[in-house]
């Protein structure tokens, strides 16, 4: 890696993929190449990003990036990692890490075994008050956990004439909203209690049969008047889950919940505290004693040491899910560089998503308890 910042390719150019380049570049990276659907689009990409287009991921080792942002379908994430890890980069790939917990065991253990750092971007985790929580929560100021329990709540896929890769199982995966944001959910709540999802039992539910073939961006309000097909992936799953400590909890998951842009919400209850997280409100939290509750704001001067460090503003001037983004792809440079940050997630975490993915899929279609593989 040059002095001046990492060379990074970014492999899918669509909002995620804007995301992510935003936030390389604030971290001074040099985008060296972009690979969009086509390579006409490629093309218009590049010339936008003012970068190299990336026609095929063969292209990789020629332009000897030193991290990958894998931002594709996700059944294109085990081809791209690959090449990424063959052309001797680093790589940052989207969740899920793959389409099943083996293909994601299995880019775990390539990436281990290349010695490249291996990145899956839990951003919420980079919230400052989610730290905060995390810290006082290993402090013990809580007490035992009683009772876990939220929700993330979306509503891009509400109309019938919305749609998107992610819908057709063959691009997206088996599941669609708890892979994409019921993920988010359960590694934020790993993250924050300590606490580790021993069994799930699910119900899964398709709540548009049909909708069109062709694809509108994901959070655009686009709709499509393309001809119906049938839809395989669900739109919303409700999960009760137990811990491996015996802790109960509940979390339910929707992308056609109308008013909800990304409510990602949670209540976490303990024996001597409570704490509440919502996202669309970051710069806050609520903390309740069977006495009082309180009202902890968001403050660089204050508080954990982590959410000091990832309070970039100050007091009041609010700070959200770019910025968590920006600390999630600059933590993870600074890691390639050989330093050492808190919390950051890796592939064995995207691939211990996978597993409870699967676990949940499973117990939607058997109707019963499934547990959770433990070595995950």
């Amino acid at each position: 890696m040059s002095a001046r910042g990492p060379r990074v390719a970014i492999l899918g150019t669509g909002m995620i993929g804007e995301v992510h380049r935003r936030a390389s570049v604030l971290a001074g990276a040099e985008l060296v190449g972009a690979m969009a659907s086509t390579p006409k689009r490629s093309a218009e990409v590049a010339r936008e990003w003012n970068t190299h287009p990336i026609l095929s991921a063969n292209e990789l080792a020629a332009l000897q990036p030193d991290v990958v942002h894998v931002c594709t379908p996700n059944a294109f994430h085990s081809e791209h990692v690959e090449a990424a890890i063959e052309a001797g980069a680093h790589v940052i790939c989207e969740k899920p890490l793959a389409t099943s917990s083996a293909e994601a065991d299995r880019l775990t253990h390539l990436a281990a075994a290349s010695g490249r750092i291996a990145a899956v971007p839990f951003v919420y985790r980079y919230h400052p008050l989610v730290r905060e929580i995390r810290a006082r929560a290993a402090a013990g100021e809580f007490g035992r956990w009683q009772l876990l329990h939220g929700s993330y709540l979306q509503d891009w896929l509400l109309s019938p004439s919305a749609t998107s890769w992610r819908v057709d199982s063959k691009v997206g995966g088996p599941s669609r909203a708890f892979a994409d944001i019921g993920s988010h959910w359960c590694d934020l709540m790993e993250f924050v209690t300590g606490e580790r999802i021993a069994s799930v039992f699910a119900a899964m539910s398709t709540t548009v049969p049909t909708r069109p073939a062709t694809s509108t961006a994901a959070f655009g309000g686009g709709k499509s008047d393309g001809p119906l097909v049938d839809v395989d992936t669900e739109d919303a799953a409700t999960v009760v889950f137990r811990t491996a400590s015996g802790v109960t909890g509940s979390v339910v998951i929707s992308q056609v919940s109308a008013g909800r842009k990304n409510r990602l919400w949670f209540e976490f209850d303990g024996a001597e505290r409570s704490a509440v997280f919502d996202q669309e409100n970051p710069e806050s939290v609520w903390l309740g004693s069977e006495a009082s509750a309180e009202i902890l704001q968001r403050d660089p001067g204050r508080g954990s040491s982590e959410q000091r460090r990832l309070s970039a503003l100050p007091a009041g001037h609010a700070q959200g899910y770019a910025q968590c983004f920006e600390n999630f792809v600059a933590d993870t440079y600074a890691t390639v560089r050989g330093g050492t940050r808190e919390g950051l997630p890796r592939f064995a975490d995207g691939a211990r998503s996978n597993h409870i993915v699967d676990a949940v899929i499973e117990s939607d279609r058997a109707g019963r308890w499934v547990e959770v593989p433990r070595s995950s």
